[in-house]
Order: C-alpha cells, then structure tokens, then sequence
C-alpha cells in the first residue's frame, strides 16, 4: 500500500502552518486590487516607452553611439516585455479580487483580455515599423523582428487569463461556502472543500483559506470530486486530475532530488 504524506497546511491569510483541526478566520483577499491596477498601468505605460525607444532607434532617429543598434533594440524589446508581462499578471490579480461583472460583456471581456490587447500595442507597431524601415541592414531587420514576434508571444501568453471569473460566480461561490476553509496545492488550478480528497495525496504541502482567498489565488473553481462528495451543484467545477499529475511529477522530482 503506498504511503500518504503527512501534509502540511499552510493559512493563506496568516502564512502559518495549520495543525489540526485548527480554523481560519475569514479574511479579505490579499492587497487591493486598486493598488494591483495602478500598478499594471504604471509598468504598460513604462513598455510603450521602451517601444516609443525602440522605434526611434530603428528609425535612426535615437541611439547610444557607444552600442549597436540591433543591441539596442533587443534590450528595450526585452525591457518592454518585462514590464508587460508584470504588468499582466499584476491585472489578472486583480480580477481575482474584484472581477468585473457579466451583465456588462463589453467590459468584461476587456478586462479580462486588457493585458493581450496591450501585448500587441506592445510590439506590433514596432514590427511593422522595422519591416518597413530602410535604416538598418537585412541581419538587423532580420533578428529584431523575430525578438519582437516571440516577445509578443510570450507577452500574448502570459497575459491571457485561462481562468477568468465574474464576479456573480465569486459571489455565488462565497454565498455556497460561506466562510468555510478550501484547500489548494502549489501547483493546482482548483480548490478543495476537503484536505484528504484523493487529488492532494500526493502533495506535501498544501494552503488554506477561504474561498475568496482561493479565487485571488487564481483557484476560480471547485474541485468536482469535492463537489460530489458536498453534494454541491451550483457551483463551477473541475477536474482535479491535471492536479494530481502536477502533484505526483513534484513527488518524484523531490524523490530523485532526496
């Protein structure tokens, strides 16, 4: 018979192991959202800068003497797409602690798709402008275009949110669970109304909190074993099997490593 692991809980709100059957007072989601946007915005307005600097360079119309050009435009390209994708996640953060609502579906799409649609504000003029310019050589033309493509890639993946939530669906979810304790594993993507549910066997440590918690998380559904065994059918579920590969890959990794 296989051994299951003792885990070890960790509060989401406390950041202190939980022994027990100890309970955690309901706490608000962790930061403002407010303070989250501001800082996307912040750091996008600091990318389009890197991009205005990248244009001017490939125009010829800015340059460090004491560089070459192709250096220059590949450091603020790769500037440009930290500040995105930081940016990016900071937003998708903060809708998980304040989601936008579905009854407006123009809103919430953008705001659930703003960090994409500024991915390529971020890089697309750029690229058309150096494939249009005739102020640097083919191998320049050449390797800044490909940095910018796969930057807006990354950009473009790291900015999408595959696990948007509205803010009904975080309102029924609260109204189900009420200020009960969830579970969640390092590497899950939902969270759990039980700690002994057969998907977190194989995780050492887990965190606990409430559902709102959970949400900011990015933990925006239920986990469907746990619904079944709560008789919950309200909510939005998922499958937690993607979860115990992740879990049982970490057990290995940790296996090897030991």
């Amino acid at each position: 018979m296989a051994e299951i692991k003792k885990k070890k809980i960790i509060s989401a709100s406390t950041g202190e192991e939980v022994t027990g059957k100890k309970k955690i007072k309901e706490a608000a989601p962790t930061g403002s959202s407010v303070g989250y946007r501001i800082g996307a915005i912040v750091l996008w307005v600091l990318a389009f800068a890197f991009e205005v600097l990248a244009i001017l360079v490939a125009l010829g119309k800015f340059s460090f003497h004491f560089m070459p050009s192709l250096w220059q435009l590949i450091i603020f390209l790769v500037l440009d797409l930290i500040c995105v994708v930081i940016g990016s996640l900071l937003w998708k953060k903060a809708n998980h602690i304040s989601p936008a609502s579905e009854k407006n579906k123009v809103k919430f799409w953008l705001w659930n798709n703003l960090g994409v649609i500024v991915s390529v504000a971020a890089f697309v003029p750029f690229i058309i402008i150096m494939l249009s310019s005739k102020n640097n050589d083919k191998r320049t033309k050449a390797i800044a275009t490909v940095v910018a493509i796969v930057a807006l890639l990354i950009a473009g993946v790291c900015s999408y949110d595959f696990n948007p939530v509205s803010q009904e669906k975080k309102d029924e979810a609260v109204s189900t669970l009420g200020d009960g304790t969830v579970y969640w594993s390092p590497f899950g993507h939902v969270y759990h109304t039980h700690d002994d549910c057969s998907h977190l066997n194989h995780s050492d440590t887990l965190t606990s909190g409430t559902v709102e918690q959970a949400i900011a998380a990015n933990r925006t559904r239920l986990c469907k074993s746990c619904a079944a065994r709560d008789n919950i059918t309200n909510l939005e579920t998922d499958d937690a099997t993607v979860d115990t590969e992740f879990e049982k890959a970490e057990s290995e990794i940790e296996k090897t490593l030991s």
